[in-house]
């Protein structure tokens, strides 16, 4: 069976996986024929490079002190339902309730 390429990394070693179709190499989850997100215009990815949407789930790949308090956020900490925005930090989200801006480039797409 001839599959697509990965729609965003162009990878060639794409498979079935029920009725969604999966990139092993940048874990992108697609449903064949469907059209791509809508992520407003903005292009962001995470240190690996793989591309970030609105609603995704990433995990912190390195400890980050929070500014203006002695509070440090672990590596490996899970944050759900993250929303894109423009600027330096571009991830905003929820924190154990407390409402923070991340850099994309210290986050991995779950």
């Amino acid at each position: 069976m001839n599959l697509p390429p990965c729609p965003q990394c162009q990878s060639e070693y794409v498979y079935e996986d029920g009725a969604q179709l999966v990139c092993p190499e940048c874990a992108h989850e697609w449903q064949p024929g469907a059209e791509p997100a809508e992520t407003d215009g903005l292009s962001v990815q995470d240190a690996n490079g793989a591309a970030l949407a609105n609603g995704d789930t990433v995990v912190l790949i390195k400890d980050l002190k929070v500014k203006g308090s002695s509070m440090v956020i672990k590596q490996g900490t899970k944050v759900k339902n993250i929303r894109l925005q423009e600027g330096d930090h571009n991830i905003a989200c929820k924190i154990d309730g407390s409402a923070m801006n991340l850099k994309s480039e210290f986050v991995k797409k779950a």
